[in-house]
């Protein structure tokens, strides 16, 4: 199994941040309302759990990140996990797919500790025209879309959990191509929605930075309108993708 990652105070400062910014919350309650509405009920397993906000939400599920957390139910690679097969019901993942190594070792994973039925629901970046050149400009993390979003082998013990390329969701779901290879490499597992989300107020609250250009007040409103807004111009402004997989 692969080894989990000491905790170096990133995961802290980023909950640090949470707590102190309730536009940004406010955001992510949305993205959870998402998560959750395409979940299927019973046991559900997040990957990648981070500073733990999934448990406001549901707060039967289990907890998992690549490295140790008070809040944290197990510190495990989403690589090699720690579960017996077909265990849950749901897994679901926020802002974690572009963090993986190797991310069809991960699908493997998937659908092993998925029951038949099970999903797998994952929101994570979206890269298009508008957003493409936003990451690039202001985001600390990496837009390669000649990256080998396929790339397979064996977990490299030594490497940063907080690697990543925003770009393997979109080269896996966004396109015709990815989505063959992704269907030719899983048969157990079928994609069931690619949807955009997220158009301007994830950008104007700097995310996990310490600005936000969004009062509190205003992310409802906004978020409104951005649904009004999305099957017009999501294609070229979206910043999330929300996918949606079962297993057979």
């Amino acid at each position: 199994m692969a080894n989990s990652v000491a905790d170096d105070g990133r995961m802290a400062a980023y909950r640090v941040t949470w707590e102190t910014k309730p536009a940004l919350r406010a955001i992510y309650q949305d993205y959870y309302r998402h998560i959750l509405a395409a979940s299927r009920s019973g046991k559900v397993l997040e990957i990648g759990g981070g500073s733990g906000h999934l448990r406001d939400y549901h707060a039967d599920a289990v907890l998992t990140d690549i490295q140790p957390a008070p809040w944290v139910d197990a510190a495990a690679d989403a690589q090699a996990l720690p579960f017996a097969d077909e265990t849950f019901d749901t897994i679901v993942m926020l802002d974690v797919l572009h963090h993986i190594e190797h991310p069809p070792r991960f699908f493997r994973e998937a659908a092993r500790i998925l029951k038949p039925g099970g999903r797998l629901v994952m929101l994570d970046p979206a890269i298009t025209p508008v957003s493409n050149i936003i990451f690039r400009l202001t985001h600390p993390e990496p837009v390669n879309m000649r990256g080998d979003a396929f790339a397979d082998g064996e977990p490299d013990p030594a490497r940063d959990p907080y690697d990543a390329n925003q770009a393997v969701p979109t080269l896996i779901f966004g396109r015709a191509a990815g989505r063959g290879r992704f269907d030719g490499e899983n048969p157990t597992l079928t994609i069931k929605r690619v949807s955009r989300l997220s158009l301007f107020a994830y950008p104007l609250s700097g995310g996990f930075r310490p600005w936000s250009l969004i009062p509190v007040f205003l992310v409802r409103p906004v978020l409104k309108l951005e649904n009004l807004l999305l099957p017009l111009i999501g294609w070229a402004l979206a910043f999330r993708m929300l996918v949606v997989v079962e297993r057979q």
